[in-house]
């Protein structure tokens, strides 16, 4: 039996880790050991978004980082 979140609430599978698009609030799932993708980078540390909705997870649907590394309000996050 299962207890905690489900698989479906963590933001990636196992063996996986979390990217953010820069300048967008888009995100993705990179096989550990991988470098995110051109156009993604890491979630800064100590702000990972770990399941659907946890703090992290809401903070970065208005946040980005810019193409210099600083984080930002997202453009598309129309508020």
């Amino acid at each position: 039996m299962l207890t905690g979140c489900s698989v479906e609430d963590a933001s990636c599978g196992g063996g996986e880790y979390p990217v953010m698009t820069v300048g967008g609030t888009g995100s993705a799932c990179v096989s550990n050991g991988d470098e995110p993708p051109k156009g993604y980078v890491r979630y800064p540390e100590g702000k990972v978004p770990e399941h659907v909705g946890d703090k992290w997870d809401t903070y970065w649907s208005t946040h980005t980082i810019d193409e210099n590394g600083k984080i930002i309000k997202a453009p598309d996050a129309g508020v």
